[in-house]
């Protein structure tokens, strides 16, 4: 049996993988880190009839009161990069939905994950159609060198470019930089407009209402063009098929795992 911890299980997410994890055979739901909530019993919050889940503030607490094999984590980056290196020092393996970690910060992880032998997948979107997304985005950009992508989400959202975006942008310089036939710093007028280079790649953020998640790479050729798009509703279930599919392949590799779909058979 699985014991899982999950930090941020009072958000959004948080709250609707806890229910799936406690309606689980395989899994067991051991606690959970939520700063404002700490002392309480997740069971009582959810409204479930259940033994007591306890709510801790930090994972120091957590890592001294309760016994788990797997970190779920699903906070802010600061707070995560925190967990997940305490974590990794315990020797438990993670699984992070956090959004917002850099590429050097990923680099800290997985020194420190292949020096403690652990696991760690971390997936900007557990959404399998933003797998897919990232999947066909890869294919297309070996064979097409002029793309871009649009980063949606809603008014609210502070961090830019989304997780989900910033995955997809590392993945895709991996595969080639695109070609800007004029330089950015060559641009006329507002060179802002653009967008901003993420890896070489050009990045559009829109925040507005109406929007929750999404996104959408831009491909072109003389003559013809190709876009894909994956867009997300406001509930939390597109998300929780792929948690599971982390958590059935969490002990198949050691070290850093970047995408879902790095542990997926295509």
């Amino acid at each position: 049996m699985n014991r899982v911890l999950i930090a941020g299980a009072t958000g959004w997410v948080g709250k609707e993988l806890s229910k799936a994890i406690l309606s689980s055979a395989d899994y067991t739901l051991v606690g959970g880190l939520s700063r404002s909530n700490a002392g309480a019993d997740l069971a009582s919050i959810l409204g479930i009839d259940h033994s007591a889940i306890p709510l801790f503030d930090t994972i120091g607490k957590a890592l001294e009161t309760v016994e788990f094999d797997t970190l779920i984590d699903f906070t802010s980056p600061k707070i995560a990069l925190h967990n997940i290196l305490a974590a990794i020092n315990k020797g438990k393996n993670i699984v992070v939905g956090t959004s917002g970690l850099s590429d050097k910060e990923y680099e800290k992880i997985a020194s420190l994950a292949d020096e403690k032998n652990v696991s760690v997948l971390a997936a900007g979107n557990f959404s399998i159609t933003a797998v897919l997304l990232q999947r066909f985005s890869e294919t297309a950009a070996k064979y097409i060198n002029h793309f871009e992508i649009i980063d949606y989400a809603s008014e609210k959202k502070v961090d830019a470019p989304s997780g989900t975006v910033a995955e997809l942008a590392y993945r895709l310089s991996k595969i080639q930089k695109p070609i800007l036939d004029v330089p950015i710093e060559e641009t006329i007028g507002v060179k802002e407009a653009r967008g901003g280079s993420i890896n070489g790649i050009q990045v559009h953020a829109v925040r507005l209402p109406g929007h929750v998640l999404g996104v959408e790479t831009i491909f072109g050729m003389e003559g013809e063009r190709l876009t894909i798009k994956h867009e997300a509703g406001s509930g939390a279930a597109p998300y929780l098929k792929g948690i599971f599919i982390a958590l059935e392949k969490i002990n198949t590799f050691k070290g850093l795992k970047r995408g879902l779909d790095t542990v997926m058979n295509f």
